[in-house]
């Protein structure tokens, strides 16, 4: 890993760390309560649950029956961008892999609907969502569930031992895509399926900033699930490189610039650069498999 992906996944851990633990604190409003400010956990500068005029990017992705009975601190701890537990189909019985699980939320969403017959797998590399994690599971009684620690880029499970893999709004995050997929690749079933709700910029950038974007240097928004992000193209190639196949990109929703990016970045755009980049960051559901023979 070069200095910088070590330094990007330094400042991803920490934040993240940062968030749990001001949940675990028991700090009211959770991480994107309406007392957010600069430099809090959730403040103006970055964060999938960052907050802004209009909301969060978090608000909102989980129907009330959904959450009903789940540990009120999962859902405080919910930083993801879509519910990839309602789009993925998941079924009785299967293998699931939540890969950056974060406080538990998806991991024990996906526990109900693979039932007593199926498992979840949680991977998360901060100690601090883990521990966050393995209480809000407690709290909520789910036996068919374990939580490991580990980089989604070195999954610590054996080949074709899952039925899906998940994730919201993680992958944006690794500073290296291509091992991430490439492993998710490797503990898949044959068949299995790749379900993920992620930031993805549909439509690429344009020219004046393709190749100095600022915000790729910025790890506030690394952290933040913008300066990671890949474009649709890169998505759908990285995937097919990887091995997969019949990959698919769903917008679930399209942001407003000031919803995703530090809006010092934005000023230094000028409107003519900022009006066509509008509509272009969208949280899309990404689907592919890993075919039934190699």
């Amino acid at each position: 890993m070069s200095t910088m992906d070590q330094t990007i996944t330094e400042a991803v851990r920490t934040r993240y760390g940062a968030i749990a633990e001001h949940v675990l604190a028991d700090q009211a409003g959770g991480c994107c309560g309406s007392e957010a400010t600069e430099g809090s956990c959730c403040g103006t500068t970055g964060g999938c649950c960052e907050a802004s005029s209009s909301g969060t990017i978090s608000e909102g992705l989980y129907l009330a029956d959904e959450l009903e009975g789940l540990p009120l601190k999962a859902a405080l701890a919910s930083l993801g961008c879509g519910n990839p537990t309602a789009l993925a189909e998941l079924r009785t019985g299967e293998t699931v892999l939540d890969l950056g699980s974060g406080g538990g939320i998806d991991v024990l969403l996906s526990a109900r609907r693979v039932g007593a017959g199926g498992f979840v797998y949680g991977l998360d590399m901060t100690d601090a969502m883990l521990e966050l994690a393995r209480r809000n599971v407690a709290e909520a009684g789910v036996a068919n569930v374990a939580l490991l620690k580990g980089d989604i880029a070195a999954i610590p499970l054996p080949d074709n031992s899952v039925d899906v893999i998940i994730s919201n709004c993680v992958i944006n995050l690794a500073a290296d895509k291509e091992p991430v997929l490439r492993e998710a690749l490797r503990v898949l079933k044959p068949g299995g399926r790749f379900a993920v709700s992620d930031i993805v910029i549909h439509g690429g950038l344009p020219e004046p900033i393709r190749d100095r974007w600022e915000l790729r240097r910025d790890l506030s928004a690394w952290a933040g699930c913008i300066a990671g992000a890949l474009t649709d193209a890169e998505y759908r190639n990285g995937l097919a490189v990887a091995g997969f196949v019949e990959i698919e990109l769903e917008v679930t929703h399209r942001y407003t610039l000031a919803e995703v990016a530090p809006q010092a970045w934005i000023n230094q755009l000028g409107a003519e650069i900022a009006a066509e980049l509008v509509g272009r960051f969208g949280s899309t559901f990404v689907r592919a498999k890993k075919p039934t023979k190699r």
